[in-house]
């Protein structure tokens, strides 16, 4: 092993029922870089990740780390022990505890027995936190914390244990500009101290930001490792998915054109629920695409959550296709042919231990009522056309949905909502935390069903998908309306404008 690399595997391959995971796959990383593992959903990051951290046992090949300057061959048998060979993750989800103070977290379950040197363990974690520039306090409540700060603090964990290689799992997915910069101080601060850090994260623009090297996976296999100079983005792009990709130039929006007098599909006026006080009129015609804009915290997802009846309504009027009706639950509104893809997808939409068929058929079971169930052939007749439809790599249709990639669990949360058929089809944040190819794969979807005639309210904390697929914006700040955006004036300097309050 070289003398600046801490961690080299060779020839990985992993198996599955009927999927090849990983084949014959090398990956490299030194001492004192930060080197982005990158690929579609599907590509087989999660999985090389899984076989370095202990959760999974790879068929063959071979994994080195560098001990004192020297080339160890290893195994590892567990996260504990991975953990133990100075190998440590940290995940998109938190997974300390929010109920114990800072100090607590860092050094929960390295007591030893049952007697805790309390003075002793916030004095270090005081020296840790200042050591690292974190900005919190020994005794603080976790949850009282940022979550951009407890992301530190479980780095912080991970480097207090004299970590060599450090894995950030998609660390960025739900922290703000600011966060992200602060999370970034960090991690420069750990390379400078001679840390390996391994970055998962879909944002090209960070890893161009803050990555030395990039290593790509495609399909389970490696396509190559590149220093991030010689790596232009529209490059990477290309090799993550296998074809040349221009700018999404072939993307062709067609500008919305409503049908004189025709009443709207859905109206709202004076709409409030409990966590979107401020009252706010709404509307959208048959195939068109429109959008909530704003900073996050703008109140863009509560709009639609009050749409859908998913929070508790207050006030105002609705009317579906010129009728006055009654949404106060999202049965409601599934029973007027309205559809909801909700923003955390682990939370709202998959039920993670059923399988893909269960998930696709979920809504319109609900609508036909679970007293009549749907057979096995109907069920397996409907999943396998949405399957196929949305191209859903999955090993069967039995496969539970946590399996999947985050990618394909987005699709088959559209597939259920497309098997009910809706005539108006909410999507807030349908692309967040997937690769490019899936992003642009929604994408189309949501300019053909418009095509097709169903209306679409499409929400991205990323502009740019916004000026692609919508032809009306609503521009948001503090939870109102502030602005309405239509055909020319949808475009990204407007947009910035009118949220900064500075356009009409």
């Amino acid at each position: 092993m070289q003398n600046d690399v801490v961690l080299k595997m060779r020839g990985i391959n992993i198996s599955f029922p009927g999927v090849k995971a990983l084949s014959d796959v090398d990956f490299t990383l030194r001492k004192g870089e930060i080197h982005a593992l990158m690929g579609e959903n599907g590509a087989g990051k999660s999985t090389l990740i899984k076989i370095l951290t202990g959760v999974y046992t790879k068929d063959s090949g071979q994994i080195f780390i560098d001990t004192d300057g020297t080339e160890s061959e290893i195994t590892i048998r567990s996260p504990q022990d991975a953990q133990n060979k100075g190998i440590s993750t940290v995940y998109q989800e938190i997974t300390l505890c929010p109920n114990l103070t800072v100090a607590e977290n860092i050094y929960i379950s390295r007591g030893e027995g049952s007697l805790v040197n309390w003075k002793k363990m916030e004095k270090d974690a005081g020296a840790l936190l200042e050591r690292l520039n974190i900005p919190a306090r020994p005794r603080q409540q976790l949850g009282s914390c940022s979550l951009a700060v407890q992301q530190m603090i479980a780095i912080a964990r991970a480097v207090d244990m004299d970590c060599k290689v450090l894995i950030l799992d998609e660390p960025t997915s739900s922290l703000d500009e600011k966060e992200v910069a602060m999370l970034f101080g960090l991690m420069r601060d750990l390379k400078a101290q001679g840390v390996g850090i391994i970055f998962v994260t879909h944002f090209l623009e960070q890893v161009y930001e803050v990555c030395d090297r990039i290593t790509v996976l495609r399909n389970g296999e490696l396509v190559g490792e590149y220093e991030i100079e010689n790596l232009p983005q529209v490059q990477l792009v290309a090799k993550m998915m296998g074809k040349e990709l221009d700018d999404l130039t072939d993307m062709d929006k067609k500008e919305f054109v409503p049908v004189q007098d025709a009443a709207p599909v859905f109206e709202a006026s004076g709409l409030t629920s409990s966590d979107c006080p401020n009252p706010f009129d709404f509307s959208i015609s048959k195939g068109e695409v429109n959008g909530f804009t704003g900073l996050l915290g703008s109140g863009r997802s509560e709009s639609v959550r009050a749409i859908f009846g998913a929070d508790r309504v207050t006030g105002g009027k609705v009317k579906v296709n010129g009728k006055p009706v009654k949404i106060s639950k999202p049965i409601h509104a599934m029973k007027h042919g309205i559809g909801y893809l909700a923003e955390d997808r682990k939370r709202d939409g998959i039920i993670a231990d059923l399988s893909v068929r269960e998930n696709i058929i979920l809504a319109l079971q609900v609508l036909k009522g679970f007293f009549r169930p749907f057979s096995r052939s109907e069920a397996e007749a409907f999943a396998e056309e949405y399957v196929k439809a949305l191209a859903i790599k999955t090993a069967s249709l039995d496969t539970p949905i946590k399996s999947l990639s985050g990618g394909n669990q987005q699709k088959v949360i559209l597939a259920r909502w497309l098997l009910t058929h809706p005539q108006y089809l909410i999507l807030d944040e349908p692309t967040r935390g997937i690769d490019i190819g899936t992003k642009v794969e929604i994408q189309k979807l949501v300019l053909k069903l418009a095509e097709d005639g169903v209306s679409v309210t499409f929400i991205s904390s990323e502009i740019e998908e916004m000026v692609r697929t919508c032809s009306r914006l609503l521009v948001m700040r503090d939870r109102k309306i502030v602005g309405e955006l239509v055909g020319p004036a949808v475009q990204q300097s407007v947009i910035m404008k009118t949220i900064a309050g500075g356009g009409d």
